[in-house]
């Protein structure tokens, strides 16, 4: 039997696995800092996040793993 291609397939488009998310205590734990200052990172802009459905007391956030390793490594120096 056939396989069908999706929308994507038929537009060219190679199928993406999703981004790996991290939460807030996540990526705390990984930087060792506490939680309260990812979130500051995160509301002042330092650190881009995806921003959740507000339940509880507090904002959800999720981190793109990508991003945090981006912070982690930095931007790769160019010997002249």
């Amino acid at each position: 039997m056939a396989r069908t291609r999706t929308r994507h397939e038929e537009a060219g488009h190679a199928l993406e696995s999703p981004p790996e998310l991290l939460t807030v205590s996540e990526v705390a734990q990984r930087l060792r800092v506490d939680d309260t200052t990812v979130r500051r990172w995160i509301k002042s802009g330092a650190l881009e996040a995806i921003l959740l459905p507000h339940r509880g007391k507090r904002q959800g956030y999720r981190v793109k793993k990508s991003t945090l390793d981006a912070l982690i490594h930095g931007p790769t120096a160019v010997s002249v």
